[in-house]
């Protein structure tokens, strides 16, 4: 009955970090890239880098969430 709500609450607090943190990112480096287009591979580089991390969060989520939805 309480793991439902568990696994609502998870995903839900587990995505809102790295959706902020996704949007924040590629807004920062559109806005690097608009200042310094010379400069367009190494920040791509380190944006992509740093969505894959951010990302890496949400995933750590959605795992926590399937424990919690099969094993109990």
């Amino acid at each position: 009955m309480y793991t439902e709500l568990a696994i609502g609450l998870v995903m839900g607090f587990g995505m809102i970090g790295p959706g902020i943190g996704i949007g924040f990112l590629v807004g920062k480096a559109l806005e690097a890239i608009g200042r310094n287009p010379e400069a367009i591979s190494k920040i791509q580089t380190n944006m992509i880098l740093g969505l894959a991390f951010t990302e890496a969060i949400a995933i750590y989520a959605l795992v926590f969430a399937l424990i919690l939805k099969f094993v109990q």
